[in-house]
């Protein structure tokens, strides 16, 4: 993946004869220094020449998430076109917002493409800001690439600007030196979210502390699950929901760097046999075989018979709050089996840009406002990425949802954020988890045998990443 990125990069270098960043610690590309003079620059017309931004931001992303993020903290936007392609800030200056979707690796695809174009691509044509996914990030803030800037090159300097940060997203954000090349406005640590009436009929109570107390971990859970299933409820809707715990715990990353060599980790295994185990015994709905599909947000409905998801902050507003269908104040939240963390975006600033400035404003009035984040939580119900923000969040009455019965969920979110431990990340992170999933998934749904579905999944790699030279099974 790196490797295929970087030589996408190289070849476009290569026609025009330049390679911005290359050779050097910092960037290519300067933020205005408003508060300079000519003299400095040698004479007025180079000063002005200096200090000007583009006429147009373009920004990539993989959904709505971050333009209606950036919409809502950006004074500076004025007005967004009805069909959400574009907005014009106050000074004139106009954002594209250019979104292509995650799956396969269309996104990917499509910013590396535009990427490997921006040294000979107009002013008007330059990325700007991008996205990436906890999946793939670090394919991007790669160093030997250089495609993101380093943040203290924008004049944002991640010890002070940044330092409320929880520590594991700017682990992420930094390349292999320890330089900060990217920032998020999200932090994503996830909870057990689980049905009141379900839980007051099988376990005669609903308070979070006491369903915690049958959910702490993966030996009572499936004590619990046992209790579940005789009262003819299903635990989780399916395998697929409990993959991200396992994953987030692995030993070593799928690929080391450097190598082309994918390592399958034996957490992903203890998934595949915990799985079968637990489908075997009947704690997932049959009827549901996956995620994002209509199976499995039906199974968020007020019909289903599943007790529990297993989600960030995210998955409760994107996912639960549009597919329940009943009274609000239904559900509730509590701890984990085991703490983890699912996603996150990361908003990064492509060398090349010409627009500093604007980049530099924008990820501060995302990802550093205290103000802003808290609004962002407010209305988004997003757990954002301050700590000081979170914490007063969970001491705060008004954080209360009415989705969740009025239980400010911030009270699990934020002692969750504290404990998490990040499993080594690597550029092949999203394929390898949407590709295994789908491997074993035909094995769990008995359409394959466990070492043929252990073969497709190494067919699937090498389809998706040409450049992998093998794969390693634990012993």
């Amino acid at each position: 993946m790196k490797k295929k990125l970087l030589s996408v990069v190289l070849a476009s270098a290569m026609l025009t004869g330049t390679l911005a960043g290359c050779g050097s610690g910092g960037s290519s590309s300067a933020p205005a220094d408003n508060g300079g003079s000519a003299e400095a620059g040698g004479d007025a017309a180079g000063a002005e020449a200096q200090t000007d931004e583009g006429q147009v931001i373009n920004i990539y992303s993989f959904n709505d998430e971050l333009r209606n993020r950036i919409t809502a903290v950006y004074s500076e936007i004025e007005n967004t076109s009805d069909d959400g392609t574009e907005s014009t800030l106050k000074d004139g200056t106009v954002i594209h917002w250019i979104i292509n979707p995650n799956q396969d690796g269309v996104y990917q695809d499509k910013l590396d493409e535009a990427i490997g174009a921006q040294a000979s691509a107009s002013a008007d044509d330059k990325v700007d800001i991008f996205a990436a996914e906890l999946d793939y990030v670090v394919k991007y803030t790669d160093a030997d690439i250089n495609v993101a800037m380093p943040l203290e090159s924008l004049g944002i300097n991640p010890d002070t600007d940044l330092a409320d940060q929880f520590e594991f997203t700017k682990t992420v954000a930094c390349d292999q030196n320890g330089v900060q090349r990217a920032s998020t406005w999200q932090a994503c640590p996830g909870v057990l979210v689980y049905r009141r009436d379900i839980a007051k009929e099988v376990f005669g109570t609903d308070d979070p502390e006491e369903i915690g107390k049958k959910t702490k971990d993966w030996t009572v859970m499936k004590e619990t699950a046992e209790a579940l299933k005789a009262a003819g409820y299903y635990t989780f809707s399916s395998y697929a929901d409990t993959f991200r715990l396992y994953n987030n715990s692995m030993t070593d990353a799928w690929v080391a760097p450097g190598e082309t060599v994918i390592k399958v980790d034996q957490k992903i295994l203890d998934w595949v046999k915990d799985s079968k185990e637990w489908k075997d015994a009947g704690y997932f709905d049959p009827a549901v075989k996956g995620q994002w599909n209509s199976d499995w947000f039906a199974a968020m409905s007020s019909s289903a018979k599943v007790f529990a998801f297993l989600f960030p902050a995210w998955g409760i507003d994107t996912q639960m709050v549009p597919n329940w269908d009943g009274a609000e104040g239904s559900w509730a939240v509590t701890n984990a089996p085991l703490s983890y963390n699912w996603g996150g975006t990361f908003v990064l600033a492509a060398e090349g840009t010409d627009n500093p400035q604007h980049v530099k404003d924008i990820i501060l009035a995302l990802t550093a406002n205290a103000d802003n984040l808290t609004m962002i939580s407010k209305e988004y119900a997003d757990f954002t990425n301050a700590k000081s923000v979170m914490q007063a969040a969970a001491e705060d009455d008004s954080f209360a949802s009415d989705f969740l019965g009025g239980q400010n969920p911030y009270v699990y979110f934020t002692p969750g954020a504290d404990t998490i431990k990040m499993a080594p990340l690597s550029a092949y992170d999203q394929g390898c988890v949407e590709l295994v999933q789908n491997a074993f998934n035909d094995y769990l749904q008995e359409q394959v045998e466990y070492d043929k579905a252990k073969e497709n999944f190494e067919t699937a790699i090498r389809e998706r990443y040409p450049e992998i030279t093998e794969i390693q099974w634990p012993e």
